[in-house]
């Protein structure tokens, strides 16, 4: 996707895939930890290639929403679809039925997800941080994923830490290294989960940095969560205001930061910008 200088839009990502399945859809989700429900009723699309950034209170459901979608957490009702596929329950003959986990599996390595906490292996180097994952899972020689990781090390700016471990980087280096890692996996969707939450405020730009080139010059479907409101304003075709598990709007960034319509909204953006 080419780099501009606006505000993209909606109609941009979706045009050119119209015909095609949503790259992600909830149905009917719903998600309760014991008594407290933290998904009512979930209805909503990301299409191929959309830039998706939910906004909202701590506890409003954000982040179990990328945790159901990466499989780390079941459904407690409803489904999930990846590129039209049902990623853990279907319905077959009218009762709703979880798939395999196999073939969930096969669906989730089209999905990456970087956490706030970097979850790097520290008695591994970086480079081998990298590559674990493509020998493993995809079957990618040594070679083959140690040149394309020494690539996507070059991209985020971190050539020379190819052979440092974890523990001697900062936590912005480590948070480029985690990005780097899911990136070689050559994901469809990437999913973020507040990934400066947990960075020294200097150390923010150059995650930030990182994301908006990927944002700019891939096609990767994304998927996010973060309390910076400007990247999300920058990055996102659409935001979605969350609170108690539920949608209160969405719409484009301009729209949603600068003429939100729910009183929700305006108090919380009052309180974060």
């Amino acid at each position: 996707m080419p780099p501009t200088e606006n505000t993209p839009s909606a109609a941009d990502a979706s045009a050119a895939s119209a015909s095609s399945n949503p790259a992600i859809e909830f149905k009917d989700v719903e998600k309760s930890f014991g008594k407290n429900t933290v998904l009512k009723n979930l209805n909503f699309t990301v299409a191929p290639g959309e830039r998706v950034t939910l906004i909202g209170p701590s506890g409003s459901g954000k982040t179990t929403i990328l945790r159901l979608v990466m499989t780390l957490e079941e459904l407690t009702n409803g489904y999930i679809f990846v590129d039209g596929q049902p990623l853990t329950f279907e319905q077959r003959d009218g009762k709703r039925v979880e798939l395999p986990k196999k073939r969930t599996r096969e669906i989730t390595t089209r999905i990456g997800m970087v956490f706030q906490q970097f979850n790097l292996f520290p008695n591994m180097t970086v480079l081998e941080n990298i590559i674990e994952a493509p020998v493993h899972v995809l079957g990618k020689s040594k070679a083959e994923a140690s040149k394309e990781a020494k690539e996507l090390l070059e991209r985020v700016g971190l050539a020379e830490k190819a052979d440092e471990h974890p523990t001697r980087l900062s936590g912005g280096q480590q948070q480029r290294v985690a990005i780097a890692r899911a990136l070689a996996m050559s994901p469809e969707i990437l999913l973020l989960d507040e990934v400066t939450s947990a960075l020294d405020p200097e150390l923010v730009g150059d995650v930030l940095a990182v994301l908006r080139d990927i944002a700019e010059t891939t096609d990767i479907t994304m998927l996010l969560v973060t309390h910076e409101m400007q990247f999300a304003r920058d990055v996102s075709h659409r935001v979605m205001m969350f609170d108690g598990g539920q949608v209160l709007e969405e719409g484009p960034p301009d729209q949603i930061f600068n003429n939100p319509s729910h009183e929700r909204t305006r108090s919380f953006l009052s309180s974060v910008l």
